[in-house]
């Protein structure tokens, strides 16, 4: 299964709001240990780090008023886990194994991707694409159900 999302989706918002974290945490520390977790919604920007970094308010609140906006920001920091921070000291960690390299992407799933594109072509701000087997699950959508039926009219609708 893997999922596409419109790049105005709130889960890509906040994808790129926690790259943004991390990215200033390296420009304050040359080895930062940071975990970042986003969550935007109802105009509320809710992030949480546990860090070796600190970051203060006015350069979270900048950070997600340059990527969202404007809109309320929710920080939470805490210090990164002692038993972690030993567990990854001059160790290999997750994400420096390759361990992330992907699959391969079926016929039918470079289609049904397009499929998605063209609607995200319409409706610039729509929903969430869940592509698992070979099925194209289309969540929160703002294109009618009827102009949908007719662009994909060679599969089933639910």
């Amino acid at each position: 299964m893997f999922e596409k999302v419109n790049p105005a989706h709130p889960d890509k918002v906040a994808d790129r709001i926690a790259g943004a974290m991390v990215d200033l945490a390296y420009r304050k520390n040359n080895q930062p240990k940071i975990a970042v977790e986003v969550l935007i919604g109802h105009g509320v920007c809710h992030i949480i780090t546990e860090t070796s970094v600190h970051f203060y308010a006015e350069e979270v609140i900048a950070i997600v008023e340059r990527i969202a906006g404007p809109m309320e920001v929710d920080y939470t920091e805490s210090a990164q886990d002692v038993h972690l921070a030993v567990n990854q000291h001059q160790k290999m960690r997750c994400g420096d194994n390759e361990i992330f390299k992907g699959t391969p992407v079926t016929s039918e799933q470079r289609s049904l991707t397009e499929t998605a594109e063209r609607i995200y072509d319409k409706y610039l701000c729509d929903g969430k694409y869940i592509i698992t087997n070979n099925h194209l699950i289309i969540c929160q959508s703002n294109a009618p159900k009827s102009e949908l039926r007719k662009w994909l009219s060679n599969l089933p609708l639910q």
